[in-house]
């Protein structure tokens, strides 16, 4: 597995405002499922390790630029690049295209927290490893 992720996306009507065009907050939202579907891509449940291992992760920074306007039916291009691990938490370098037009350039931070006291909590091991070897 890369230590880069896509995920297309179509625009619907949910996502957009009265004109049409999407909402900003739903940018956060597509990016969050890239985020999710590059672990699923892995073979690693959310749901499970907070059941299992008692964690879970959470944003706990983010930075968008907002430079072009996705619109009702594009396909657009969702990107989460593996920037850097660092004990509990990790960076992302996400972007948003559509086509070749950049929408949205995004950097993410992650914490994995315990799941009963939602306290930082370093990566285990394990899960490193996997993110490691697939890049």
């Amino acid at each position: 597995m890369s230590n880069k992720f896509e995920l297309m996306q179509r625009i619907y009507w949910e996502d957009t405002d009265a004109g049409g065009v999407v909402y900003y907050a739903n940018y956060l939202k597509f990016m969050e499922r890239c985020r999710t579907d590059w672990l699923r891509a892995m073979g690693i449940d959310q749901y499970r390790l907070r059941l299992e291992r008692q964690l879970q992760f959470a944003v706990v920074s983010v930075a968008v630029d907002f430079l072009r306007p996705a619109i009702l039916n594009d396909e657009i291009l969702v990107t989460a690049e593996l920037e850097r691990f660092s004990g509990a938490t990790i960076s992302f370098k996400q972007t948003i295209l559509r086509g070749e037009v950049q929408l949205i350039d995004a950097s993410t931070r992650v914490a994995c927290l315990d799941s009963g006291t939602l306290k930082p909590r370093a990566i285990p091991k394990d899960l490193f490893m996997e993110w490691r070897n697939g890049q």
